[in-house]
């Protein structure tokens, strides 16, 4: 019986390793790649390629919805594509998405790719800062550059696609779905995941220049979703986020240097400008506009401690909102990555409002009144408990006074009576100076 039981615990242990095995054989790892392309962007498709190879998947499958990005960060996508030893299937969906710009390039980059229907890709002309032409010349040798790129992308395609692909990069055009599978450009319109895979199962592609058969009948879906931080990097790409993120630290750290003692504004100030450098780091930006900022915080305090009548707020306010404009707005920015004017008058006003209030409340507790101590009794007013008199009738007269819950000894230079109520004028040690309240 030991035996016998010895045994069956072995087979099925060996049953559950082989299932096991079989099952991550028999998968492909699903990655969602929507919005700009960026740093972020890469590195999460990165990840996931690193996974599908440690889970031995039969290929990745990436969702894509993009209307472009930096052209570095595209080219280093394109590199990990190409050396991936996983099959790599770039699929445009859902229905109304695009591949733009360089989510074309990206999209040809694919050992294998599709669309969902009503989607478009192409329209992948180099542009500069907000969408404008290039000069003649920079056009001319971006957009050769990426030509050769294209063509070399899609060297296993019909000369057509190739053509088409060539024709994205100079004149700009885009196809859709439909006809980019009628030209050569895509392997397959897909409805859906599963429908895409159906689809492929048994489509020849080139992976690192040897033919490869896919396989992606009946293949489990291992969906690989970005994690926290690639979520948080993803809105770092946003210029309105990071703009009310330096806004933000900053105006902390000055409130934390006029008004010392305390740790929270001064942590806030530096985790908000911590996060808002590090989105930077993903964009193509002119750091003139952190020195404009600073300039800008530097006003707003200056007009709440010498009141200038607003002349130097409305000052910092237009430093503040040309720092901006400044700081997103450089040569090579993609329009979509970039601060409009409206946006910044409306970050650059609300800031300026708020620091200006938040100071002025500040400063205006600094000098108020005491509430503790001996000069918080300075202007309280009690009863008289026991009369102001004197034995020689002239001052200074003493008696007992009840201030703030306590009795105190007085004197005054004038007679009071029990009753009449006492304001404090002034403090010598224990003994109250006082006089008759409403004189």
């Amino acid at each position: 019986m030991r035996r016998i039981l010895i045994g069956l615990l072995i087979t099925l242990t060996l049953f559950s390793f082989n299932y096991k095995s079989h099952a991550q054989d028999s998968e492909v790892v699903l990655l969602k790649a929507t919005g700009p392309v960026t740093p972020a962007m890469a590195s999460y498709l990165e990840r996931g390629i690193k996974t599908a190879e440690e889970r031995k998947a039969k290929a990745v499958v990436i969702t894509l919805d993009t209307p472009g990005g930096l052209v570095d960060t595209t080219q280093e996508i394109v590199q990990l594509f190409r050396a991936s030893p996983i099959p790599i299937i770039v699929y445009i969906s859902p229905r109304g998405a695009q591949a733009a710009s360089a989510g074309s390039i990206i999209t040809m980059a694919g050992h294998a790719s599709a669309m969902a229907p009503e989607t478009v890709i192409g329209a992948a002309s180099p542009v500069g800062e907000n969408g404008v032409d290039l000069e003649e010349t920079l056009f001319r040798k971006i957009s050769e550059d990426l030509k050769a790129t294209v063509r070399n992308l899609t060297a296993q395609r019909s000369d057509a696609a190739s053509s088409l692909a060539e024709e994205m990069i100079e004149d700009a055009r885009a196809v859709t779905a439909q006809e980019a599978l009628e030209i050569g450009l895509i392997d397959a319109v897909a409805d859906d995941v599963p429908d895409l895979l159906n689809q492929l199962d048994g489509l020849t592609v080139f992976v690192n220049d040897q033919p490869l058969v896919l396989d992606t009948n009946d293949v489990s879906q291992h969906n690989l979703p970005p994690n926290l931080i690639e979520q948080l990097l993803f809105a770092l790409v946003n210029p309105i986020l990071l703009g009310i993120l330096l806004t933000l630290g900053v105006q902390a750290i000055l409130i934390e240097i006029s008004s010392p003692g305390g740790w929270v504004a001064g942590l806030i100030g530096v985790l908000a400008i911590g996060i808002a450098l590090y989105g930077l780091g993903q964009l193509p930006v002119n750091w003139l506009g952190i020195g404009l900022i600073i300039v800008a915080f530097v006003l707003f305090l200056l007009e709440v401690k010498a009141v200038s009548h607003g002349a130097l707020a409305l000052t910092g306010a237009i430093v503040l909102i040309a720092g901006l404009l400044v700081l997103f707005n450089s040569p090579g920015t993609p329009n979509f990555l970039s601060i409009s004017i409206p946006a910044a008058i409306a970050v650059g006003g609300a800031t300026a409002l708020f620091f200006i209030f938040i100071m002025s409340k500040a400063l205006g507790a600094q000098r108020g009144h005491p509430v503790t101590g001996a000069e918080g009794l300075i202007g309280q007013k009690g009863p008289v408990r026991s009369s102001l008199t004197s034995p020689e009738y002239k001052a200074p007269y003493s008696g007992m006074v009840l201030i703030a819950g306590e009795l105190w000894q007085a004197q005054s230079d004038e007679e009071l009576n029990k009753g009449e109520v006492a304001v404090v004028t002034a403090v010598n040690g224990v003994t109250l100076q006082v006089s008759k309240a409403g004189k």
